[in-house]
């Protein structure tokens, strides 16, 4: 690989070190003495075809660093041939930063992956983007905004949200934590809705009472009336983190079956071989 993919030692609690011993983990950027690291997930099986990218971040409402959060849904993807990474970016809890930093890390997340796509062995054209919370919406405004509000170096075949925050108007979430409600308004998913957006798969607990479903369900319905592909999946009596791997072992065998098997259906992935 190349040395300007510098090569360092994964970082975190001793939990998380533990969690991510089997990524390869990179700074993807450093901003005011704060290195961001991409925590990358190989395929095992060697291959000269370019692979498709699974793109993660985490959830925590920009708050937490929840750097291990995805290394499940990572371990599922890479097995099945793709590289997954997952980014980790500024929060409040360690650098009192809030949805602004977080979307600049975002969008440096997404430079650096264009520039080391070849060292990757990554298709450019098979890049999937990933979140959950306020992942879920730094995924959805990559991916939203028009090219003279920010033009993406890499935009994504498809993307998988979970428990997604998708509106931060004044009337929906967590427009206090922007610098102006205003400026809330203009980044919120639910106003940059427009045609030939890439599929989405939004997997939600109907008993989220932190990204409330009936937001979702009328995101949806506005993305099909635009002729954009979107596929809702409830989960009843499921609450905010029903996605997680140590939440509920069989929810989240259920999830990565659905997420998997959507993007099949997109041509993606290839079919999984029946395990005999």
């Amino acid at each position: 690989m190349s040395q300007i993919l510098q090569k360092i030692a994964p970082i975190g609690e001793s939990r998380d070190r533990t969690i991510l011993k089997d990524a390869v983990s990179y700074v993807y950027s450093s901003c005011d003495g704060i290195e961001l690291i991409a925590h990358v997930f190989l395929p095992e099986t060697q291959s000269q075809e370019l692979r498709p990218a699974v793109l993660y971040f985490h959830g925590g409402f920009w708050d937490a660093s929840l750097a291990s959060q995805f290394v499940p849904h990572c371990h599922h993807f890479a097995a099945r041939g793709a590289v997954t990474i997952t980014f980790e970016y500024r929060v409040a809890s360690k650098h009192q930063t809030g949805p602004m930093e977080a979307i600049e890390d975002s969008r440096a997340a997404l430079n650096w992956l264009a520039e080391h796509t070849a060292e990757l062995n990554i298709d450019p054209k098979k890049v999937i983007f990933s979140g959950a919370a306020g992942g879920a919406y730094l995924a959805l405004l990559l991916t939203m905004q028009k090219e003279k509000q920010y033009k993406a170096p890499i935009r994504p075949i498809a993307l998988l949200l979970y428990s997604a925050v998708i509106n931060t108007t004044p009337k929906g979430q967590l427009s206090e934590r922007f610098p102006s409600p205003k400026l809330a308004k203009q980044l919120s998913p639910t106003n940059l809705l427009r045609r030939k957006l890439p599929p989405m798969l939004f997997l939600h607990g109907k008993a989220d009472r932190l990204t409330l479903m009936s937001e979702v369900v009328s995101f949806c319905r506005r993305m099909k009336w635009r002729g954009n592909h979107c596929r809702l999946l409830d989960f009843i009596g499921a609450e905010h983190s029903f996605f997680n791997f140590n939440v509920n072992h069989k929810t989240f065998e259920i999830i990565i079956a659905a997420s998997d098997r959507f993007l099949v259906d997109r041509g993606i992935l290839p079919e999984q071989e029946p395990d005999f």
